[in-house]
């Protein structure tokens, strides 16, 4: 993976485990690869459902290529360090030109 925001698929498809339904909720959603994970940007920051879940259970799974492309299993967890999260602005505004939201690794 690369710091250079050149994947082709645009984007990543997420499926986080409903914390009060226990049932699987997928989006579809920009992503940036950095060091062997995905990032991903919450423009809801912590309000977002996806986020909710992913703190209650990190579990997750992630695809690419549409909505019921295969997925394989990750970690997610809510980016925290400030250093990391200049660098993941700093890749989203270039691919996508804009970073204004709360920051979750997908690590596989």
């Amino acid at each position: 993976m690369s710091d250079q925001p050149t994947q082709k698929n645009d984007f990543i498809y997420v499926t986080t485990i409903g914390r009060r339904t226990g049932n699987p909720h997928t989006i579809e959603i920009w992503y940036v690869e950095h060091n062997g994970a995905y990032y991903i940007c919450s423009e809801g920051r912590s309000n977002a459902d996806f986020v909710k879940n992913i703190r209650h259970n990190p579990a997750v799974t992630y695809g690419f290529g549409g909505w019921d492309a295969p997925h394989s299993p990750a970690t997610g967890r809510i980016v925290e360090e400030t250093d990391l999260s200049v660098v993941l602005a700093r890749l989203f505004d270039a691919r996508y030109h804009w970073s204004d939201g709360l920051f979750v690794e997908i690590k596989p």
